[in-house]
């Protein structure tokens, strides 16, 4: 239990983190200039700190833990890359499908983000998790 408490705790960590470094930095360069008046006047945190919650549970169980058990952080960072790939597309899809504001630039970027993203994530909290207590059981 400790190593998966471990393993969850890293990768959120690490996803919040650049998370909020790449939202900082490119909100005003890449999302608001599309967006514009779409986007919230303020940030509502309790959305996004359940996303967080929920999207790195899902990254620890569908990437980091695999990895974990067979000991390969490539597969720790394919699974995640393929989940963020695949959550981030959802995402971008029904908007490009639904809201007129919305580009493709905008989900190719917002794709290439969430897979990369995603992967790095699932590396971090698989190599923190290894370096802190090994290899989670089956």
């Amino acid at each position: 239990m400790k190593k998966r408490a471990v393993a969850y705790i890293s990768t959120l960590v690490v996803f919040v983190a650049i998370d909020f470094v790449w939202l900082s930095t490119m909100a005003d360069v890449l999302y608001r200039p599309t967006l514009g008046p779409m986007l919230a006047p303020e940030f509502r945190p309790v959305p996004a700190i359940l996303f967080y919650f929920i999207y790195a549970a899902g990254l620890t169980f569908f990437a980091v833990r695999p990895g974990l058990v067979t000991a390969k952080l490539g597969t720790s960072a394919l699974y995640g890359g393929l989940l963020g790939f695949m959550a981030y597309a959802t995402y971008d899809l029904t908007n490009q499908a639904t809201l007129v504001n919305w580009t493709t630039t905008l989900t190719v970027a917002d794709l290439i983000w969430g897979s990369l993203l995603s992967a790095v994530s699932a590396c971090a909290g698989h190599w923190i998790t290894e370096k802190l207590g090994g290899r989670i059981a089956r």
